[in-house]
């Protein structure tokens, strides 16, 4: 049987997983080494040169990683992956292979903080420019796409602002154009979307989330969904890639350029706790969506909360595109509108249970007040775009019992009086 026959909570068991032919060992062995020997210099440079299969040096390649990248890869549907040091990482190198100076991104504008940060300032000091337009709205994609737009990103599901972007619409836009339509799916994960079959080109997590879903590990992975064609000529810099490599253009320049230039490759100890927190996402994804959709409800009745957002309740804005394209589970993150930014530290400070951190997709519920965090150094109009309000909490929903979430809840909400 195919993996790709498989239920998405088969795969994540046994997706691109065989036990490890010497041994019979049944979790990835750690090839924690920083290189690899050949026994002569000819066979060393028939790698280096991409004549022959093999590892070379822990920054480009390494055995444990690709394990990892593997199981994505069958997660997704792809047609291959790359991992990387972290989430930022990964949208970095994926930028860097597709755009350059004078070049522009076309982003939806209810992004993490830190990629708006990245795109608005960073990336900016290089020459390349992000336009960013309202995340829900395809007309504005079309609009803002020119002769220089290498590609749009957007995110599945905004964080913080959960709003749910068309990415059916988005994808045909980015064909009509002949645009690469990229997808940070971090907070749905494959579980409740794989956005190739919405018509994402590259797919992007940062798997320091619920795909590692334990909060011991940084890391983030791109995979290619083997949708785009990469002789297009918008994308020229790709040619040589695309001559020696041709379908895997996109990856090769990744691996073999941008990710071994920056360094940014994710470690092998890192790349198996991944893949270890990968075989129990199935049944946290449905614990942390049952809990999600719990609480939220428990919130929006409560007459302490001004406002509460999850597109898994009817009044959400976006519920009627979130309904077609996560089927019924919504994830695990919820935000929720106090009085003031005062009384939001007041409800952080009375919780027994939430871990107060910069982190999601923990088993463990974990909360933040995005203004005074990972939001802190954007301006007032950058906060509204995000979603981010100084009276707004985040909750990342763990899988703990609903009963005790959501009594911890209401004792910190009752303290608010």
């Amino acid at each position: 049987m195919s993996a790709s026959a498989l239920h998405p909570d088969t795969q994540v068991l046994h997706g691109a997983f065989k036990p490890e032919a010497e041994t019979g060992a049944t979790a990835a062995p750690i090839f924690q080494t920083a290189s690899f020997a050949y026994a002569t210099a000819e066979e060393l440079e028939a790698v280096f040169a991409g004549r022959e299969p093999g590892y070379v040096y822990s920054r480009i390649s390494n055995p444990t990683v690709t394990q990892f990248e593997r199981r994505m890869t069958v997660l997704e549907n792809g047609f291959g992956a790359l991992a990387c040091a972290s989430g930022m990482a990964a949208i970095s190198a994926t930028v860097l292979a597709l755009a350059g100076t004078g070049d522009e991104i076309v982003s939806g504008n209810s992004i993490f903080g830190g990629t708006y940060s990245l795109f608005h300032q960073t990336l900016s000091r290089t020459g390349i420019t992000t336009r960013f337009v309202e995340a829900t709205d395809v007309k504005a994609y079309r609009q803002a796409i020119t002769d220089r737009t290498k590609l749009i990103f957007v995110e599945s599901i905004g964080n913080p602002k959960l709003d749910v972007p068309d990415l059916a619409a988005i994808a045909a836009v980015a064909r009509e154009k002949g645009v690469v339509l990229v997808v940070d799916n971090t907070l749905p994960t494959p579980l409740l979307l794989q956005p190739k079959t919405l018509g994402a080109d590259i797919v992007i997590h940062s798997t320091s989330k619920f795909i590692n879903g334990h909060g011991n590990a940084i890391g983030g992975i791109i995979i290619d969904s083997g949708t785009f064609d990469w002789s297009n000529p918008r994308y020229v810099h790709l040619n040589p890639f695309y001559k020696r490599a041709r379908e895997m253009a996109f990856l090769a320049c990744l691996r073999n350029q941008i990710c071994r230039d920056l360094g940014a490759c994710l470690s092998p100890f890192n790349a198996f706790l991944m893949s270890i927190g990968v075989e129990s996402l199935g049944v946290r994804m449905e614990r942390h969506c049952a809990n999600a959709a719990q609480v939220a409800r428990f919130l929006a009745d409560h007459p302490r909360v001004r406002g509460v957002r999850y597109p898994g309740l009817a009044n959400h804005p976006d519920h009627a595109v979130a309904l077609r394209q996560f089927a019924g589970r919504y994830g695990a993150v919820v935000t929720l509108r106090l009085d003031n930014k005062a009384q939001c530290f007041r409800f952080i400070n009375g919780l027994k249970l939430a871990q107060n951190l910069a982190n999601l997709g923990d088993a463990r519920t974990l909360v933040i007040h995005p203004a005074s965090t990972f939001c802190r150094d954007l301006s007032d109009a950058e906060r509204s775009a995000v979603g981010v309000s100084d009276d707004l909490v985040r909750l990342s929903v763990g899988i703990e019992h609903v009963a005790d979430l959501i009594a911890d809840l209401e004792q910190s909400l009752e303290g608010l009086r």
